[in-house]
């Protein structure tokens, strides 16, 4: 029986020279191919730019791609390579309705301040840095949708994905005049001062369900076999401070895969993450949508042969099929030191990508991996 299973990797424009060339690409997924990976999670929207000539961004903002990249394509690049080695190839909005960091607004609410989010003072909403889009106006989610759909339309892509920022908002925000008057008109009163009052999150948060659930209709009417990837935070974290209703998504059936960021630095802490997930939020019939997002490399942080080999260990044990890494520099650092580690322990045999049909099968095909993976997993 055949291996199947998702094994992904993140390519970012941050820290990293992969996309500065179709060499640099090539060079990339020759290493990600020859140490087991199968799938690849590029950037394509970042820094409220576009790596791909985008002309819903040329039309509405006058900049049909990042200047980095004038002349060039690097989505279709990218594609070239990853489809030369066997690669599955799945698009990630990054940036989401992020509209600038620590640059108030940025050129997009330049344009369009009518679009910025607030918080209950009334300022433009900033989170950690970043300032935000209103996603819970139709107009922005619009906007977001005609990128994904213009890419799933115009290139040779497996799907598409969105993460902590796709759907998302701060739950400090919604306090824009558009979204006081539609929950006032639903409520006949203003929305709570609380901006963590339950059913105030949860009026917000269902908006932002809705807006996946379009966005899954229409990729799906584009391709049926094109996947929606959501790498969103952590359940009750999520919905609390970014809207993120996970639970729904899943119970509505608006994922084929989902990649919860368990962004943990020891492995004791990423096991009881895994253990909540797998014995609360997931069932037979839903786990084998779950690869868990796992921190490789961020800033001087790198995570260990050990605990990289003890989370992939413990995915399978759970019946985990496969796990997603932050980023790809990771695997080069110290002379390809954990792309090494991976091919010569639980990537050594080649794994196929699962269809959409796999993805559904069960707990059928769950309890067969599992079993064979006990029998593989002596490393």
């Amino acid at each position: 029986m055949k291996t199947v299973e998702i094994r992904g990797v993140w390519l970012t424009t941050t820290d990293s020279q992969v996309f500065h060339s179709q060499q640099n690409i090539a060079a990339a997924m020759n290493l990600l191919a020859e140490t087991g990976f199968n799938v690849v999670f590029p950037v394509v929207w970042n820094k409220a730019m576009t790596l791909y000539p985008s002309s819903t961004m040329r039309q509405t903002f006058g900049i049909e791609i990042d200047p980095v990249y004038i002349g060039r394509d690097p989505l279709a690049e990218m594609i070239v390579e990853a489809r030369r080695v066997g690669l599955k190839i799945i698009p990630w909005f990054e940036y989401g309705f992020a509209s600038s960091y620590n640059s108030n607004g940025g050129l997009l609410l330049a344009k369009k301040p009518e679009w910025a989010a607030r918080d209950y003072q009334g300022n433009l909403l900033t989170k950690n840095g970043f300032e935000w889009l209103n996603a819970l106006n139709s107009e922005v989610q619009q906007f977001l949708l005609n990128l994904i759909l213009e890419v799933v339309k115009n290139y040779d892509v497996d799907g598409v994905q969105g993460d902590d920022r796709l759907p998302a908002l701060p739950s400090e925000g919604g306090y824009d005049p558009g979204t006081v008057e539609l929950y006032r008109s639903s409520f006949g009163r203003n929305p709570p001062n609380n901006f963590k009052d339950k059913q105030w999150l949860q009026w917000r948060a269902d908006i932002l369900t809705r807006f996946l659930a379009r966005l899954y209709q229409e990729v799906k009417a584009v391709n049926p076999s094109l996947l929606v990837s959501m790498a969103p935070n952590i359940q009750n974290w999520a919905f609390q401070e970014y809207l993120q209703d996970t639970s729904a998504w899943m119970k509505q059936g608006l994922v084929d895969m989902i990649h919860p960021l368990i962004y943990r630095r020891d492995f004791n802490s990423y096991k009881r993450i895994i253990d909540q997930l797998v014995n609360t939020q997931f069932t037979d019939m839903t786990l084998l949508k779950l690869a868990p997002g796992i921190l490789m490399k961020v800033g001087s942080y790198q995570i260990s042969p050990d605990h990289l080999l003890q989370a992939i260990k413990y995915n399978r044990a759970c019946g985990i099929l496969g796990e997603v890494f932050f980023f790809y520099e990771g695997l080069r650092d110290n002379n390809n030191t954990l792309a090494k580690v991976l091919h010569q322990g639980p990537y050594v045999q080649p794994a196929s990508f699962p269809s959409i049909a796999e993805l559904n099968q069960g707990s059928e095909r769950k309890q067969k991996s599992s079993s064979i993976w006990q029998r593989l997993l002596r490393f």
